[in-house]
């Protein structure tokens, strides 16, 4: 009898929730609902991947700290502590100065947007948050 390697299989069939976010900090509520949906979503058992693509690369830059507004980048470090995969596009991160990840939480990635489309299948919900 033949046995099968399902472990990939397993894998390919996790539930899948891509968010992207277009807006910056602190321009519309977008960055906290997209935070609410992902906390949410990583209490249901999905994995959480979040492309920021635009003013959106704005959303983990360290050490913000607004005086009157909840901290964007506190809230997207604690996602990336529940597991949570950041992304920013390569492009849209140059233009507005960040040329490298350092001025990025830990673990927040400056890749393609190529990223974003392996990211969508047929597994996975793909939200987009901003104007």
């Amino acid at each position: 009898m033949k046995m099968m390697d399902t472990s990939n299989k397993n894998l390919s069939n996790r539930k899948v929730l891509v968010i992207v976010l277009l807006d910056g900090p602190y321009i519309s509520q977008y960055a906290d609902i997209g935070y609410n949906m992902a906390n949410t979503a990583l209490k249901m058992g999905y994995d959480v991947k979040i492309f920021l693509y635009m003013d959106g690369v704005h959303l983990p830059r360290k050490k913000q700290d607004p005086s009157i507004l909840p901290n964007i980048s506190g809230n997207f470090e604690e996602l990336i502590k529940k597991g949570c995969e950041i992304r920013a596009c390569i492009r849209c991160a140059a233009a507005r100065g960040y040329i490298n990840e350092s001025d990025y939480l830990k673990k927040v990635e400056i890749t393609s947007v190529y990223d974003l489309a392996e990211w969508m299948n047929e597994n996975s919900k793909v939200v987009l948050l901003g104007s």
